[in-house]
C-alpha cells in the first residue's frame, strides 16, 4: 500500500521538490518582509503610474503598491484617472455613474474632500474613484485655458487644507496619452512605469519616455521618471530575463530589483473588490508587491534629493 507522499511523488515526480521549495521561499520572504520597518518619506511623494500600452499591469501596480505601503503604516491616497474605474473596484470604492468622483473634481463641481472614500481593507488608504462619466471629460475640458492644470490645482488645494498628511499620492492613468494623462503628469512630481516582461513592451517604452519629455518641456519641468517595475515576469523563461536585463541596462538607477510574477491570485483579487495584498497576503504576488513597495520606500531620500535639485535648476 503506497503512502500519501509516495502517491504525490508518483503524480508530480520531481516537481514535488519545486513546489516545496516555492512554499518555503514564500514563507521566508513573507516573514522577512513583515519583520522590517518601512521608512516614510520626509515629504509627500506624488506618483503617476503611466504606460500608454494597455495590459501591462498599470492599475494592478497602483493598487497593490498603495495597499502594501498602507499596510506598512504609510498614509496613502489613490486618485483613479482611468474611466474604466478598475483601481476603484480593486480598492472597494463605490464608483457607479453619478457617484461623487474624480470627474466632478476635474470639472470643478466638487473638491477632492467631497469625493474621497476610505478603502475598506486598510484604514490609512483613501481613494478618489473614477466612473465611466470621466470618459467625456477630455472633450469637455479641451477648450479651457487651464485644461492641463485642473487635477494639480485640486490636489494642491486638498493637500494644503487637509488635516491628514499623506506619505504617498498615486494617480492611476488610463492607457493613452491624452489630456487626462497630461493632467496626471502635471499634478505629480514622479512617474512610475510598469513594463510587461515581453518584447513588445520595449517598443512602446521609447514613445512613452518621449511623451514624458514633452510634458517636462512644456508643462512640468520637475517631473521625474523615478521608478520602473517589470511585471508579469516568468522566471522560467529566457525572454522575461532578457527583457528585464535590457530595461535594466538602459535605466540602471530606476528599475526596481523586484519583479512581479504572473499570478492567478493577482488577477482574481479585483473580482472580490480587493488588492492582492488583502486577498492573498501570503501569496507570491502579494509578497512581490510588498518587496517592491519596500524598495520604493527605501529609495525615497534619493528620489526627493533629485527632485530638489531639479527644482533648483528651474
Amino acid at each position: 500500500m503506497d503512502s500519501a507522499s509516495d502517491i504525490i511523488r508518483r503524480i508530480f515526480g520531481d516537481q514535488i521538490d519545486t513546489l516545496g521549495g516555492e512554499i518555503a521561499e514564500a514563507t521566508t520572504r513573507y516573514d522577512a518582509l513583515h519583520m522590517v520597518e518601512f521608512p516614510k518619506p520626509e515629504q509627500t511623494r506624488r506618483i503617476a503610474v503611466a504606460n500608454q500600452k494597455g495590459g501591462v499591469g498599470k492599475t494592478t501596480t497602483t493598487v497593490n503598491l498603495a495597499a502594501a505601503l498602507a499596510q506598512s503604516g504609510a498614509r496613502v491616497l489613490v486618485l483613479d484617472m482611468d474611466p474604466q474605474g478598475n483601481a476603484s473596484t480593486a480598492l472597494g470604492a463605490k464608483h457607479i455613474s453619478g457617484e461623487p468622483s474624480i470627474y466632478d473634481v476635474i470639472e470643478g463641481r466638487l473638491t477632492i474632500a467631497d469625493a474621497i472614500q476610505q478603502c475598506p481593507s486598510f484604514d490609512t488608504l483613501d481613494v478618489v474613484p473614477a466612473s465611466i462619466d470621466l470618459s467625456g471629460a477630455e472633450l469637455e475640458i479641451a477648450d479651457l485655458g487651464n485644461r492641463t492644470e485642473l487635477l494639480k490645482q485640486a490636489l494642491d488645494t486638498y493637500l494644503a487644507s487637509s488635516e491628514q498628511h499623506y506619505d504617498y499620492v498615486f494617480v492611476d492613468c488610463p492607457p493613452s496619452l491624452g489630456l487626462l494623462v497630461i493632467n496626471a503628469m502635471c499634478a505629480v512630481t514622479e512617474v512610475l512605469i510598469p513594463i510587461q516582461a515581453e518584447y513588445y513592451a520595449l517598443e512602446g517604452l521609447g514613445q512613452l519616455i518621449n511623451t514624458i519629455g514633452l510634458v517636462q518641456e512644456h508643462y512640468n519641468p520637475v517631473l521625474l521618471v523615478s521608478t520602473m517595475l517589470v511585471t508579469m515576469f516568468d522566471r522560467r523563461t529566457i525572454l522575461s530575463r532578457q527583457v528585464y536585463d535590457e530595461v535594466k541596462s538602459h535605466y540602471p538607477n530606476i528599475v526596481l530589483d523586484t519583479t512581479i510574477p504572473r499570478s492567478v491570485k493577482i488577477s482574481e483579487a479585483p473580482s472580490f473588490q480587493q488588492s492582492v495584498i488583502a486577498y492573498d497576503a501570503r501569496g507570491m504576488g502579494a509578497i512581490a508587491y510588498g518587496e517592491a513597495a519596500l524598495e520604493m520606500a527605501r529609495r525615497s531620500p534619493a528620489v526627493l534629493a533629485t527632485l530638489e535639485a531639479k527644482r533648483g535648476e528651474h
